[in-house]
């Protein structure tokens, strides 16, 4: 199942959800890297899983797949100007079902200037809200059309599909897409 709003996208089954914000990515056509920030939890009765950073991919128009890359491949590709334009060209993703109710952080990747850590595996349980900035070094640089973040859990993957849109795609669609939190409510109300 998917849900989208403007530049958020959120898809689930019954072991995993993922949600994510691409609106800088779509604003980055023609540059070599891609920045989405995203969230990930498990559904409710989910045995916990440790989220590794081999367990994330990338899928372009092209039908390339790419991992995500090392911390030394990331801090070897300068991505601060993206980072600088992230605090401001940005939509909220926290949008989880409502049994994720603990925020946790995802830090496959950390700010170059900062002295925090990186680490390779995050862990998620059913009550685990995590987010995080996922960086991927796109080669042929960024286009427009479909892409897919694709996420492994312990026996499914979610895909989350996103298009980079063209101007003429933006202003047509702007008109058509739902309140994400809307949906997320819908999507996961108790049932009577």
């Amino acid at each position: 199942m998917t849900m989208e709003g403007r530049y958020v996208r959120a898809a689930y089954n019954n072991e995993g959800y993922a949600i994510l914000g691409y609106k800088l990515a779509n604003l980055s056509v023609g540059e070599e890297w891609m920045l989405l920030e995203v969230g990930v939890a498990l559904r409710d009765g989910v045995p916990d899983y440790d989220l590794v950073r081999e367990a994330v991919s990338l899928e372009t128009p092209d039908g390339k797949t790419i991992p995500l890359p090392s911390i030394a491949e990331f801090r070897k590709g300068d991505v601060r100007a993206l980072q600088a334009r992230e605090r401001v060209q940005r939509d909220s993703i926290n949008y989880f079902p409502p049994n994720a109710h603990r925020a946790c952080s995802i830090q496959f990747f950390t700010d170059v200037d900062s002295r925090a850590m990186a680490w390779d595996k995050v862990e998620l349980t059913d009550q685990r809200a995590c987010l995080g900035r996922f960086y991927f070094p796109v080669p042929g640089k960024i286009t427009y059309g479909q892409h897919w973040l694709n996420v492994k859990f312990a026996k499914s993957v979610v895909r989350v599909p996103f298009r980079i849109l063209t101007k003429e795609e933006d202003k047509l669609l702007d008109k058509n897409f739902k309140d994400i939190k809307k949906q997320v409510d819908e999507a996961f109300k108790k049932k009577s």
